[in-house]
């Protein structure tokens, strides 16, 4: 008996849904800890504010402490992103799930904050990727919309700008190869970085659902298929 080839085209597309949910689920969780680790950052810093340049003190000396462990992504420039991330951000159900960090890294450098909110609405209604947004910031959408006669035009525009999204794209990041415990080495950039990231996103996969416990991933034109067991 012959299997429908629309059968196995449509849990081709199950299972692809699936592995892109579990690679952003990993900037999700870094995002969150990063808001994390900058409020307890803030408040420190807020308790000891009568002490001229603790806040400087105070980075630095974490940084110092956590560079080495964990690796450059919590470095003294990195440590004070952070804390200026739960600064703008100081709500954390209001962070929005679709935004990685490299969103968010763009949008805490807006000082201004209704361009920041413009940004903000305009990416998540047009699912602007990290790179589109940043694009449409340096070239100041917003300034141009405020001197044009015609907004509607600008923003269709804008909008038809928008690049294709990639979620594979998170998992190139070094720092996120640091998130998820594995050594920044070529190799995983040659030949092994699709396994790397897959083996660290057993429990990711697992969660979605009791459906599947074995996938294939094209590796160089090659599918690899991996098992893993129920819990």
């Amino acid at each position: 008996m012959q299997i429908k080839h629309d059968l196995i085209q449509q849990i081709h597309r199950i299972i692809a849904s699936a592995q892109e949910r579990a690679i952003r689920s990993v900037d999700t969780e870094r995002v969150l800890m990063y808001w994390q680790i900058g409020r307890v950052i803030f408040e420190e810093e807020q308790q000891g504010k009568e002490r001229a340049g603790y806040g400087e003190f105070l980075i630095k000396s974490l940084a110092q402490t956590l560079e080495p462990q964990y690796g450059s992504g919590f470095s003294y420039r990195q440590l004070n992103l952070f804390r200026q991330f739960y600064r703008t951000f100081p709500i954390v159900n209001a962070l929005r799930s679709q935004f990685s960090w490299t969103h968010y890294r763009t949008l805490i450098r807006i000082d201004n904050e209704d361009k920041r909110e413009f940004y903000i609405a305009e990416a998540e209604k047009n699912n602007w990727t990290a790179r589109q947004l940043e694009r449409q910031v340096n070239s100041q959408l917003f300034e141009r919309l405020l001197l044009s006669n015609d907004v509607q035009a600008v923003l269709a525009v804008a909008r038809a700008e928008k690049l294709p999204t990639d979620a594979k794209e998170i998992i190139k990041d070094p720092m996120v190869l640091e998130f998820l415990g594995l050594k920044r080495e070529a190799a995983y950039y040659e030949k092994d970085l699709e396994v790397a990231i897959i083996t660290h996103l057993q429990d990711f996969l697992l969660e979605l659902g009791n459906g599947f416990s074995r996938f294939g991933v094209p590796i160089r034109g090659k599918t690899k298929t991996y098992s893993f067991g129920w819990r």
